[in-house]
């Protein structure tokens, strides 16, 4: 079974010997894991896992002793480095075995087996803090250096099957075994045991509804080995694939895109709005043609709501998706409201009915009841979490599980996995231990806010400030070159994020890039759309764009400077104001706005007509759409005084002309940042506090007027000027 694939569209090795033989035995666990999991056909982002029994040196003894490292609990094989797998004593681990056989009432899914996992921390070697897999013991017990177990959408289609126990003999004979589902923990540890001893020539496991395991002495022939399982398992699916006929064929016409996204763009965030109680969620969009495939097709509907079938989906996608009836041909989005919201009120009374048939006495509470994937014919998929990268792993996963019944139906008949098995995995208290051990969350989290002058100075920090707080955000900016260098940087500090779903936007990380000219109403309404297609809705809007019409020597501004400040300051923040309520209006979710005017709005002064004027009408403007927006929106501003660390408004000749202006002393020859900061000292002295204000300044306000901790203050300006006494009694 070993070697590449070949051209049936799948992956070849990855392995190259050139490169594994340059590294410690521990590193090649780590090269092999990476390999596996950079394959998206092997496995699904945080699934799987992989081990090694290796020699270490005991930090006590000195003495050789034989260490288990195994990927854990929660980690990634594709990211998978050294600190994410965890180590235990081999032959500590062995001897449970004895304490588990020799305690009354053991079994899979008892007591007993749970009060197992604990005690691994007993065994742990080098004080390593990682906590391992509940696979532990199907790694352990096999009686080979080398253990991969992983969830490939080929081989869990043959496990879904009806027949799958007859389909495993056909397409493996006897080197690979068939074990019937069972819930992971020490007792298939010990049935794996058990299988190899009666078929020691066997070189993997086929785990019903689950996925599959392979094993070897080497390292190299264990991944290939992996290789083979899974592409013996494509290769009879594809031999049988039904073509046009997959999933019964096509019930509904294909959309033009135009449409379907203006529909999705539509719909994301009346329905986010729907779905956001007690909690909002974020959002990711598939449609690509495999996803309109299933949900366009006769049996779309009926394959959906047998639910799915392999564990690892369903804790993210629940025990079956919400699948809408509507018809795409007539494209009436009234009608796919109403057919959503029936949808919703029939799925959150079914998983209800769900939990109280099958919870236990020491069951965890219900959780939420509403679905995590929304199936919409003609529009795809909607898939929703806690952040983009739990809506991302939502819909990588309801990607595999349409793979799984694809292959499941191609070669047999699918079947899901039985309720009160899916029921246990759910609210398995290990699975709920491993919830209550994520991190609280932050002021923003599951927050999506759109920064309007992203590109620099005060709308570049405050884009960091909000990220840092658990924002997603999107970075807008006429100059969209940079917007994306802002983007780019809290993508370096936050990372890219988990997860491979998502089309075309959808697919993006915890910020993006988009230009827009704010002048223009068709422009902020593109804009604003592309931002609920990244994440489905829409929290909060930050202007932070303006425009200083400089004035010409005598202090006059010519009527297309005038134009274009009021252009800028005062009407590019009504449109997008008022393109945002119309997004807040269809999601219904209390939102916010924030706008940037200025300490020049309320003190007059020569030089500066236009862009005064424009700040004084700005800050009008946030009281009247203080009171057209409320109750549902908060309207909001800061008013800094003159900021020029990291504006773009402050050239080297403005600076110059300032300093001239006011008779500051400055060295010609000084760099722009050195002229800067003079006058910026000089502005500072002006003020009660004798502080330069700094775009930090005015993101720590803007933050708060965003976030839940102003919830009672709107149609109220923030001065962030250092004390400026003509200022006052604003």
């Amino acid at each position: 079974m070993a070697g590449r694939r070949d051209g049936l569209g799948f992956a070849g090795s990855l392995w190259r010997d050139e490169e594994a033989a340059k590294l410690s035995a521990l590193d090649r666990l780590v090269y092999r894991s990476n390999a596996l999991g950079a394959d998206l056909t092997l496995t699904n982002t945080g699934g799987g896992n992989t081990s090694s029994k290796l020699v270490e040196k005991d930090p006590l003894t000195a003495q050789d002793v034989e260490v288990l490292w195994i990927k854990g609990s929660g980690g990634d094989l594709r990211t998978a480095r050294r600190d994410g797998f965890a180590s235990l004593y081999l032959d500590k681990v062995r001897a449970m075995k004895a304490l588990y056989l020799g305690r009354s009432g053991h079994g899979p899914k008892t007591p007993v087996e749970d009060a197992m996992y604990p005690l691994y921390a007993h065994c742990v070697f080098g004080l390593n803090p990682r906590a391992c897999s509940i696979d532990t013991p199907l790694h352990t017990f096999v009686p080979r250096r080398h253990v991969d177990h992983l969830h490939p959408n080929a081989v869990i289609a043959v496990a879904a099957c009806v027949n799958q126990e007859r389909l495993c003999r056909e397409i493996y004979g006897d080197e690979v075994l068939y074990l019937p589902w069972q819930r992971p923990g020490f007792d298939i540890g010990l049935l794996i045991e058990k299988r190899i001893r009666e078929s020691p020539g066997a070189r993997g496991a086929l785990l019903g509804h689950h996925g599959m395991s392979s094993w070897d002495d080497d390292d190299k022939a264990c991944y290939e080995t992996a290789l083979g399982i899974v592409d013996r398992a494509a290769r009879y699916i594809e031999a049988r694939d039904r073509g046009e006929k997959t999933f019964g064929g096509r019930k509904h016409p294909r959309l033009p895109e135009a449409q379907r996204r203006r529909l999705q763009a539509h719909v994301l965030p009346w329905l986010r709005g729907r779905l956001s109680s007690p909690r909002r969620v974020v959002g990711t969009v598939q449609d690509d043609e495999k996803m309109l495939r299933f949900v366009d097709s006769h049996d779309g509907p009926r394959l959906a709501a047998l639910g799915t079938s392999c564990p690892d989906h369903f804790l993210r996608t629940k025990i079956r998706p919400l699948y809408a009836e509507w018809d795409p041909a007539r494209g009436d989005v009234d009608a796919l409201k109403a057919a959503l919201d029936t949808g919703l009120e029939r799925y959150r009374g079914d998983y209800q009915a769900y939990y109280e048939r099958c919870r236990r006495a020491d069951s965890p509470p219900m959780r939420d009841p509403s679905p995590t994937v929304v199936l919409v014919p003609g529009l795809g998929m909607f898939a929703w979490g806690r952040t983009k990268s739990e809506s991302r792993v939502t819909a990588e996963f309801y990607n595999c599980a349409i793979e799984v019944m694809r292959g499941a139906e191609a070669i047999d008949r699918y079947e899901a996995m039985e309720e009160r098995e899916a029921f246990d995995i759910e609210y398995w208290p290990l699975e709920e231990a491993k919830l209550r051990r994520m991190p609280p969350e932050k002021e923003l989290d599951r927050q999506v806010v759109a920064v309007v002058g992203a590109g620099a100075g005060i709308g570049k920090a405050t884009v960091h400030r909000l990220a840092a707080e658990g924002a997603h955000v999107a970075c807008v900016d006429r100059d969209e070159a940079a917007a994306r260098a802002t983007a780019e940087e809290v993508i370096a500090v936050q990372g890219p994020g988990i997860g491979v779903g998502g089309t075309g936007l959808s697919g993006c990380g915890p910020a993006i890039a988009l230009g827009c000219d704010i002048t223009s109403r068709e422009a902020v309404a593109r804009m604003l759309e592309e931002v609920l297609l990244a994440y489905g809705g829409l929290d909060a809007v930050v202007v932070t764009a303006g425009v200083f019409a400089a004035p010409d020597a005598s202090g006059r501004a010519d009527d297309g400077e005038w134009a274009l400040s009021f252009g800028v300051n005062v009407t590019g923040a009504y449109i997008v104001a008022d393109e945002a309520h119309a997004v807040f209006r269809r999601q219904g979710l209390a939102s916010s706005i924030v706008l940037t005017t200025s300490a020049n709005a309320v003190v007059a002064k020569k030089g500066s007509l236009a862009y005064d004027t424009s700040k004084a009408a700005a800050n009008h403007l946030v009281r009247e759409l203080a009171v057209e927006m409320a109750p549902l929106v908060r309207v909001n501003a800061v008013a800094p005084a003159t900021v020029i660390k990291g504006s773009t408004m402050f050239p080297r000749d403005r600076v110059i002309a300032s300093l001239k202006k006011y008779e500051i002393a400055f060295d010609a020859a000084a760099s722009d940042e050195d002229l800067r900061s003079v006058l910026a000292e000089f502005y500072a002295r002006r003020t009660l506090t004798h502080q330069p204000i700094d775009p930090q300044d005015c993101a720590a306000a803007i933050l708060f007027l965003a976030g839940p901790q102003s919830r009672c203050t709107t149609g109220h300006l923030i001065p962030v000027d250092g004390g400026l006494t003509e200022a006052f009694l604003r």
